[in-house]
């Protein structure tokens, strides 16, 4: 028996986390419906708890958002496991897809892609939570890079994208992230409704680059904090 203020071993430790990763998969994931296998196998192998800090790691697999805060106070929120999960399988990822993961934090959405992907560049404009990315690629062996700049990949990430995705919500601004897709690409975000007077309403919605143009397909309502780097900008008043 543990004793009071005893510490946990590291094995029970880990076993309880792949415990709560698996109930997360059974009773959050699963019943948002996402039926997708080698998605559901990639919540299952990732370890959410490497990418939250030490504070919050208990609520690491709980269905609320979390936020990850940098040094300098600013704060990037994770997707519920819901609502990312319906989002990585709305995607449709293909194994030779190159991928990029927008304002990623401390880049879990990117190591769920990874596994799904041939590349994944994580692009967070915070410098300690690229950093953190990037140590969190190694320790797990990941076939992504961390990158920081501008979430509107204006700078810092060269090449055509099979797949853009967003992690966050979004109410303008994504031109540029157009601009990187392939043909064929898709571009996944949560749009704000901008009429909703409580300023949460949102949807998940896929776009698809055909001819040039982006065509928009809504997967489902899902709320998130908007990105400042797609939100409204004020409209100038005479």
């Amino acid at each position: 028996m543990q004793t009071a203020g005893a510490t946990m071993p590291t094995s029970a430790i880990l076993s309880d986390f792949a415990s709560q990763r698996q109930t997360m998969v059974d009773c959050q994931i699963r019943t948002f419906d996402v039926t997708d296998q080698e998605v559901l196998n990639r919540f299952l192998d990732t370890p959410r708890e490497m990418f939250v800090p030490g504070s919050v790691q208990p609520l690491a697999y709980s269905d609320a958002p979390l936020e990850i805060a940098s040094e300098n106070g600013e704060t990037r929120c994770l997707l519920t496991p819901m609502v990312l999960a319906r989002m990585v399988q709305g995607a449709a990822v293909q194994p030779g897809d190159r991928v990029l993961d927008v304002a990623g934090g401390a880049g879990y959405a990117a190591a769920i892609l990874a596994g799904l992907a041939k590349e994944v560049v994580s692009l967070e404009s915070i410098a300690s939570l690229s950093s953190l990315a990037a140590s969190n690629f190694k320790t797990l062996g990941l076939n992504a890079s961390a990158v920081c700049g501008p979430l509107d990949a204006s700078a810092g990430v060269s090449g055509a994208f099979d797949l853009i995705f967003v992690n966050g919500a979004v109410e303008e601004g994504l031109e540029a992230l157009f601009a990187k897709l392939a043909p064929g690409g898709r571009l996944i975000a949560i749009q704000r409704v901008i009429t909703d007077p409580s300023g949460k309403a949102g949807k998940a919605t896929r776009f698809d680059k055909i001819a040039g143009e982006p065509s928009r397909r809504v997967l489902f309502d899902a709320a998130a904090p908007v990105l400042g780097a797609f939100a409204r900008r004020p409209a100038f008043v005479f």
